[in-house]
């Protein structure tokens, strides 16, 4: 029979079962901590009113699992006293493993915290449904970017003339592409800002009207009403003033439609002959009501305005268009004249 201390001598000699003993150790370390992370978390979660934790906790199990898995397994291989080569190629494709797993964990942990960020309040100006796959993409270029510096460590590789050239490469890229570069910082502003949505209606700078069909990190897309697609870098639209006609708390607009009636008119008539005509449109609005408004006595006429509301912005050229036209039948048919500027000449038949 062997004592303890003799087991202990031959299992130190042999490195085959000094290897099998570590190996066999951490799957035990491993499985514990796991169990003890299990049980610590699970009571720290239970008290959060949110599911977050409760997934992110599910999603570490893994990853804590193989991490020390893999540290033992490691050991072990090193323990071996196998070739330099082999053990090289084992160690370092073990820990490349083992980053992958986490950066497929952190990646996922990150989806999950920004679409829940998203969801905790409708005035969160940053955190959007159009600005998600911003920030999960440029988060996810981050992990990859600190992936791939990990996995150059764990193969020795010296990566400091590649951040010299990279760095020398990016300056060289960015002063050759400095527009596609201002075009994709105003991007990122523009969808962190959100002065306007896809499918809200604007108004340009310029003067075009149209809806917006499609918003990307360079460029913005517009759609006018003479159906023209017009594309417009970032960089000048954030630098333009927008004025977005769907921005309110809903897409009803109020439309005004100004006029002049002779001197001597019934504004009583006439205003209730306005009313009647913006009621009896289907595209004006019930609630508000529409309403007239006396704005100054002119050097022509009098000045009236017609104020009514309309359900969306896309609809008010047609409206203005059948308002406009009832306008002129009705104050034609009741004999209410719209005054047109004039002017007298005389002449003088007295000679110097």
């Amino acid at each position: 029979m062997y004592d303890l201390n003799e087991y202990y001598e031959i299992v130190y000699s042999n490195t085959v079962l000094r290897s099998l003993v570590i190996i066999i150790a951490s799957v035990v370390v491993a499985k514990a901590t796991d169990f003890v992370f299990t049980i610590m978390f699970n009571k720290l979660v239970q008290k959060s009113k949110t599911t977050l934790d409760d997934r992110i906790l599910q999603l570490l199990h893994k990853p804590i699992f193989y991490s020390i898995l893999s540290i033992g397994l490691i050991l072990s291989i090193r323990t071996a006293l196998l070739p330099e080569y082999i053990e090289f190629s084992i160690v370092g494709c073990l820990k490349t493993v083992t980053i992958i797993i986490w950066l497929y964990v952190v990646s996922k942990i990150l989806t999950m915290s920004t679409d829940w960020a998203s969801k905790q309040t409708e005035k969160n100006k940053v955190l959007q449904k159009n600005t998600l796959p911003l920030f999960n993409n440029l988060g996810k270029i981050g992990i990859g970017i600190f992936g791939i510096y990990f996995i150059f460590l764990s193969w020795d590789i010296n990566i400091n003339g590649i951040l010299a050239s990279a760095g020398v490469l990016g300056v060289v890229l960015g002063l050759a592409a400095k527009d596609t570069v201002s075009n994709f910082f105003a991007g990122i502003f523009l969808l962190a800002d959100a002065p306007y949505k896809e499918g809200d209606y604007i108004l340009l700078d310029t003067g075009e009207r149209g809806y917006v069909k499609k918003m990307g990190l360079r460029s913005t897309r517009f759609m006018t009403r003479d159906d023209i697609e017009i594309t417009i870098p970032n960089s000048v639209i954030a630098s333009s003033k927008i004025v977005n006609e769907s921005g309110g708390p809903n897409e009803i607009e109020r439309v005004r439609i100004t006029l002049l009636v002779s001197y001597g008119s019934d504004l009583d008539k006439v205003r209730t002959l306005l009313i009647a005509i913006a009621e009896g449109e289907n595209n004006v609005m019930e609630n508000p009501k529409p309403r007239v408004r006396f704005r100054e006595f002119s050097d022509h006429g009098l000045k009236l305005q017609l104020l009514f509301w309309i359900h969306n912005p896309e609809i008010r050229g047609v409206t203005v268009d059948a308002v406009n036209t009832q306008i002129y039948k009705q104050l034609s048919k009741n004999d209410i004249s719209i005054p047109f500027p004039t002017m007298n000449v005389n002449l003088s038949n007295s000679l110097d």
